[in-house]
């Protein structure tokens, strides 16, 4: 199996008369239904609203508190159309706010269920503005929410979600990554606001020019009545965000004494619910000032009684403002003098979480095809680059148009023209349990062992335990003298649960470390995407899958392959197949723990 060197330039389409992967089965009434005009997925969900003075701020635009109002309940009647009884917000993902709406444009919400889990679903939501008088529609944001099903006799247990068309597949297989990255979200920033080295100025700055931080403390207290809440008297996720947005901006304009623009919420959850009849206590300050933007820590707070000493933590949140100019262009905002103490702290982590926020947009956010080849490895972007890692492979899985182009002995070769990148796919059936395949292929290590392109490999880095850097170094190819090296992330996931049909997954893409650098020795070699699923097809018998994304700088080997005029391909997979068969039994107490 092979990488790559790193090229971007197109690719001629050179096997469209190939036979497609699909059957005859899917080409039936539902793949048409599912590819048609006509297929419209069961949990889908729109709203439109028309912006009226009464849902605008102060510069005559929608006012986003408003709008996450629009945006909770129409995610939410998703999830209540999906689970068949109330559900209630769990958690939000980062929203990164394009475009701003102006009074009198209509705003369309589209939600719908990415995939079911046990109780909780996620739910992704596209929001869309659209001007009557031109016509013209611009998108707004995207969000991810994840809705809990509740009832209050019986325990809830969800049904799967079947996705249908190619971006259902996609989006169903990458949720499972995203609720592991959410699972641990929390664990992942204390760790690395601990580790992180936080660089500030505050000794620096000219105080005579500093606003105190105390100066932008906002604290308001809410009581929440019937219409703030759904019928089982749980107040609307979307209603505590409104208002924490109220307070936010109110505590950017104390410091940038100016109207600000609300650009990105980071990533929250839900701590516990809220019911009518509470007192929420809104809290808000700007942690840290940017050049061009700020950090407003927002945390809320419940009670049921003046009397109450104790307050229930309902959930805290980051939001980032920016000032615009005439032509929509940021300002230059004034620095913030951090109280001693707590202010201090919030001030250095507001910094850092700057840099996650970024590496989390950068990774995560962005097209695959967006992402360089080979990132930066750093503690504060593992999480990320894992995320990405993982979640490339599984939209490559996912997509329909894969085409046949041979099989030899019940080996397929599969290939897919796709924007700039050629990919290729081998599948096979091996008598081997699912669970032993992926831990014999997932140590990289043994892989020289039935793989000839694999000359060597070193662990650099054992970074937890589903993820791993190694250092490969593989025999010249392609007509080059120099042998190549890689520095590999070798991300392996199991499936999510018992009842799902997710596949084993290792993933493995370039990355870089100062400790790695290319040498005169060899000619650096990189991989964005590639590495196997397992399938569990029956009672010691795995459906194994290898997938690579192939730039032309090894276009001429893959396809000479995919011609038939080299067997390499079907070599080296039938070597693995054998690998598999002689270590089966090798693995039985590691078995257990899977």
């Amino acid at each position: 199996m092979i990488h790559r060197t790193g090229n971007r330039s197109g690719l001629a389409s050179v096997f469209s008369s190939r036979t497609s992967r699909k059957s005859a089965s899917h080409a039936g009434n539902d793949s048409a239904m599912a590819d048609g005009e006509g297929y419209r997925n069961p949990t889908e969900v729109q709203m439109s609203q028309l912006v009226l003075p009464c849902h605008t701020n102060q510069r005559g635009e929608l006012s986003v508190g408003q709008l996450l109002k629009w945006i909770d309940t129409t995610a939410c009647l998703s999830a209540e159309r999906h689970a068949g009884c109330p559900c209630v917000t769990a958690s939000m993902d980062d929203i990164y706010f394009e475009h701003t709406i102006s009074v009198g444009q209509v705003v369309n919400i589209k939600a719908k269920v990415n995939r079911a889990f046990n109780s909780s679903m996620e739910v992704g939501i596209q929001v869309a503005s659209e001007d009557l008088c031109s016509e013209k529609q611009w998108n707004v944001c995207k969000a991810l929410a994840t809705f809990v099903a509740h009832r209050e006799i019986t325990k809830v247990k969800l049904k799967q979600i079947t996705p249908r068309t190619e971006e259902e597949k996609m989006e169903h297989s990458v949720a499972a990554e995203r609720r592991r990255m959410r699972l641990v979200y929390a664990d992942t920033i204390k760790d690395l606001l601990a580790n992180c080295a936080i660089q500030d100025d505050l000794e620096s700055r000219d105080c005579s020019h500093m606003v105190p931080a105390e100066k932008t403390r906002v604290e308001s207290v809410e009581l929440v009545l019937p219409p703030h809440a759904n019928h089982q008297g749980n107040t609307f996720g979307g209603q505590i965000m409104a208002w924490m947005e109220n307070v936010a901006t109110i505590a950017a304009s104390r410091l940038c004494r100016a109207h600000p623009t609300l650009k990105a919420i980071e990533m929250f959850h839900f701590r516990g619910p809220s019911q009518v009849g509470d007192r929420l206590v809104l809290k808000a300050i700007v942690n840290n000032a940017f050049k061009h933007s700020m950090e407003v820590g927002v945390c809320v707070e419940a009670y049921r009684q003046q009397a109450e000493t104790h307050r229930r933590h309902i959930n805290s949140a980051f939001m980032t403002f920016v000032v615009l100019d005439a032509d929509d262009q940021p300002q230059l905002l004034p620095w913030i003098r951090p109280q001693p103490g707590d202010g201090e702290r919030r001030y250095r982590e507001a910094s850092a979480r700057k840099k996650i926020r970024l590496d989390r947009k950068y990774i995560v956010s962005c097209k695959q095809t967006e992402v360089p080849l080979s990132v930066p490895w750093d503690p504060s972007n593992q999480v990320y680059l894992s995320y990405n890692n993982v979640s490339s492979l599984r939209m490559l899985v996912a997509k329909d148009n894969w085409v046949l182009s041979s099989e030899i002995n019940q080996v397929r070769l599969y290939t897919l023209e796709d924007d700039k990148f050629l990919s290729f796919h081998m599948e096979m059936v091996v008598h081997v349990d699912a669970a032993q395949a992926f831990l014999l292929l997932s140590d990289l290590r043994r892989r020289p062992e039935w793989d000839k392109h694999y000359r060597s490999v070193e662990l650099v880095q054992q970074v937890d335990e589903d993820d791993a850097i190694y250092h490969v170094t593989s025999p010249a190819l392609g007509g080059h003298t120099k042998p190549q090296d890689f520095v590999i992330l070798a991300s392996r996931r199991k499936p999510c649960d018992n009842g799902c049909v997710d596949p084993y997954v290792i993933a493995l893409r370039s990355v870089t470390l100062p400790t790695h650098r290319e040498t005169p020795e060899y000619r650096r070699g990189e991989t964005l995407c590639s590495g196997f699923c397992f399938w569990r097809e029956g009672d010691q018998l795995t459906k194994v899958s290898y997938y690579n994304q192939a730039t032309p700088g090894v276009l001429n080997y893959v396809t000479t392959n995919v011609a038939g005029l080299s067997s390499e391909f079907y070599t080296t997979f039938k070597a693995c197949e054998q690998f598999l068969l002689d270590n089966r039994n090798d693995l039985a107490p590691s078995l257990q723990t899977l």
